[in-house]
């Protein structure tokens, strides 16, 4: 196994990992993005994501993508926005060490905090982030605008 930096290369098995997540998950028609769409964001003149590949006889099988933010009580942090490990790859370590690289990158970055959201049935990625020392909050929710809320709201509401 080999944990790396990603780059533009990686984009196609990178989105793959993305659909198998979204299938997981149970939004198997969620993902609207392409490789290019990653490529683009990840890899251009102002990357908005960085992204670590775990690689197996050269295939990508893991992926640890996380981005940037800035919290007012803390500064810098880090959100993890999806850490994914092929099925056939589970409970191999894998993702243990992807997740290391991205709390490595943390600390070297001295970030405050490193956060990500986990579906609560998910009780096998709670118990893994609990183990780890994380806390999982069951008093805070998440909330968002997809593209057809945000389309309403300004059509409708700001009028």
């Amino acid at each position: 196994m080999n944990i790396r930096k990603g780059n533009p290369e990686d984009m196609k098995g990178v989105l793959a990992l993305i659909q198998e997540l979204a299938n997981f998950e149970k939004e198997p028609d969620a993902v609207v993005i392409t490789a290019e769409d990653l490529i683009r964001d990840g890899f251009g003149t102002h990357p908005i994501f960085q992204v670590f590949v775990a690689e197996v006889d050269s295939a990508i099988v893991g992926i640890a993508l996380y981005y940037y933010r800035y919290s007012t009580w803390k500064g810098r942090t880090i959100h993890l926005e999806d850490l994914v490990v092929k099925e056939n790859m589970r409970g191999t370590g894998l993702g243990y060490a992807l997740y290391s690289e991205v709390i490595k990158q943390g600390k070297k970055d001295k970030v405050r905090r490193i956060e990500w959201a986990v579906l609560d049935w998910n009780t096998t990625a709670i118990e893994f982030y609990k183990n780890s020392g994380a806390k999982v909050f069951d008093e805070w929710k998440i909330a968002q605008m997809d593209e057809e809320s945000i389309n309403y709201f300004v059509e409708n509401k700001l009028k």
